[in-house]
């Protein structure tokens, strides 16, 4: 199993909204994208300067499955919409024995 796990950090207009509509866009990939297993993602509510705004976590068989997650046209949409909201974001990704 590939775990895959992201952190934005949302820009300050229209924040809230945005992350909603982000979470959403996340979580409707489940069952829209054949390789992923599992998704959650989650809401930060604690305000701390190393905080960050939203989380992924993602699960995939492999490799393969991360792969083609990431050229997926759906998860190509909601990339889209991330970059045009977020400062930035964080990821890795590992191998679950």
């Amino acid at each position: 199993m590939l775990v895959h796990i992201v952190m934005f950090k949302f820009k300050e207009e229209n924040k809230k909204a945005n992350i909603i509509q982000a979470k959403q866009m996340l979580e409707n990939l489940m069952g829209a994208v054949p390789s992923l297993r599992s998704i959650d993602v989650g809401v930060n509510f604690i305000e701390a300067d190393r905080a960050m705004d939203l989380s992924l976590i993602a699960v995939f068989e492999g490799k393969e499955g991360l792969d083609a997650y990431d050229m997926h046209p759906e998860h190509q949409k909601v990339v889209a919409f991330i970059k045009s909201v977020v400062e930035y974001s964080k990821a890795v990704d590992y191998n679950k024995m």
